[in-house]
């Protein structure tokens, strides 16, 4: 019988390059306010966002990932002919086939790589970087694009006072390639499907099929709504408070790093105050640096943690070659945590 001959990878791998983009509108509290009974203060105070983004019509899911994963590549320091794999998280790209990883493969210039999708939700881009790393190592791909994009507004019940302030839209990329030391640490990730029900979509897509629309919910005015992105809140907020900061420290020990050894903490941009519980119960130093683009951003799931990423660097608040700290939780319930060096 003969022996399949084994794969050569790099020895490890890192994130070599980040890139965000962010569409132009900028939208404040107060066009939320026009739909939902609520105030600029409840906002702010329940989850610290006072600006998201909201894509234009030419701002496609697509077209976002390009100009995100442009600058990645160019961070990078390679080309685009260099990418052997484009890996997007998304759950805002409505053509169920074909992916548009391969769309955005075949715009940036890439010889053929290949290229998929993946539905995570806001723990995708960890998912993206877990495979990433493994395909540098097991030698099927040098440089891999991880990209995670949304359009949430799309997805957004702008009636539903409980989510219609949490969503913007947006895209970020990193290119992970090869490394002799570890710069990417191993993941802690998970799945709890028996908590599917606390963040889902309203109602499935076979429901629009002719002679099913009677059972479709209605706005104020009597329209057929659009499926969105429907949560309870509470229910997921003492789950990503209790559980994922257990899954953050798992992380830390997975890699054999202490919160002292931190540079930078790059939580989901789901709710500043699981941020500043999940910082209490790490004991993060007060040299850590927290990510808290939620501010600005909104929750961008999939996005939301390369997008914070690329802006302490190009801040300047985190700097290359910081030990960083990155979890992402969402739907599903889904989760992962892993320890990287920032490019």
């Amino acid at each position: 019988m003969p022996k399949i001959k084994p794969s050569k990878g790099a020895p490890s791998a890192r994130i070599l390059g980040v890139g965000g983009y962010r569409p132009t509108r900028v939208v404040p509290n107060e066009v939320i306010l026009e739909k939902i009974d609520s105030s600029d203060e409840w906002i702010r105070s329940r989850s610290g966002i006072e600006t998201r983004h909201w894509a234009s019509p030419e701002e496609t899911v697509a077209a976002m990932s390009v100009e995100a994963a442009g600058k990645a590549i160019a961070d990078a320091g390679i080309t685009a002919e260099q990418i052997g794999a484009v890996v997007v998280s998304t759950v805002s790209h409505f053509s169920q086939t074909p992916a548009v990883a391969t769309e955005i493969a075949d715009k940036l210039g890439t010889d053929k790589a290949a290229a998929f999708d993946i539905s995570a939700g806001c723990a995708g881009f960890g998912y993206g970087l877990t495979l990433a790393k493994g395909m540098v190592v097991e030698g099927s791909a040098e440089h891999v694009l991880v990209i995670g994009v949304e359009r949430l507004s799309d997805l957004t019940d702008l009636e539903d006072r409980a989510t219609a302030f949490l969503f913007g839209d947006g895209a970020g990329a990193v290119v992970v390639g090869p490394s002799q030391e570890p710069g990417i640490g191993p993941t802690v990730w998970g799945s709890e499907g028996d908590k599917s029900e606390t963040i889902k979509q309203t109602v499935p897509w076979d429901r629009f099929r002719v002679g099913d629309l009677a059972h479709l919910p209605l706005d104020s005015e009597g329209n057929v709504k659009f499926p969105a992105i429907t949560q309870e809140g509470q229910a997921v907020f003492r789950w990503a408070v209790f559980e994922m900061a257990k899954v953050a420290q798992q992380a830390l020990d997975a890699a054999g790093i202490t919160p002292d050894d931190l540079d930078v903490f790059i939580p989901h941009q789901a709710n500043v105050r699981i941020i500043d519980s999940m910082v209490k119960t790490l004991k993060l130093p007060e040299h850590v640096t927290v990510a808290r683009d939620i501010r600005t951003t909104g929750n961008t799931s999939a996005a939301s943690i390369p997008l914070a990423m690329e802006r302490l660097l190009a801040t300047g608040e985190a700097k290359s070659g910081d030990t960083a700290l990155v979890i992402g939780f969402g739907a599903g319930l889904v989760y992962a945590a892993t320890v990287v060096t920032l490019p």
